[in-house]
């Protein structure tokens, strides 16, 4: 693996499986980063990952999250600052409640291997 670096991009890279606009950052050998928005008082669609795990930190906007594994499930209010951990196999979907795009960092463990990873499920919005 070489030195690299990338920039946040003014245009997205392309539409996650959930919905939401992606632009792609820097990638290594164990881990993967991109930046997600999702518009005013949109919601992705719900999903869940073959083999990745994300780690999530909001930057800006409010929302909510909704995650689900086994017999656990919760909703948490997105807002600035707030860190979030979606393992392998939960069941998520996010929703943007106010009026400025919700953005938020996801880092991927493994990388991202393509969009067969995200299987849609039935979620709660």
């Amino acid at each position: 693996m070489t030195l690299t670096h990338r920039h946040l991009s003014a245009a997205a890279d392309a539409i996650a499986p959930d919905g939401s606009e992606v632009r792609l950052l820097a990638q290594g050998a164990r881990g993967s980063m991109a930046h997600f928005t999702l518009p005013p008082g949109a919601v992705s669609k719900a999903v869940a990952h073959h083999t990745v795990e994300e780690v999530w930190l909001v930057l800006q906007g409010q929302g909510r999250m909704w995650r689900k594994r086994g017999g656990e499930e919760t909703i948490v209010d997105l807002r600035p600052g707030l860190s979030l951990v979606i393992p392998v196999g939960a069941h998520f979907q996010f929703r943007n409640d106010g009026g400025e795009p919700l953005a938020c960092v996801g880092v991927t463990m493994p990388p991202w291997p393509g969009m067969e990873e995200a299987y849609e499920v039935t979620g709660v919005w």
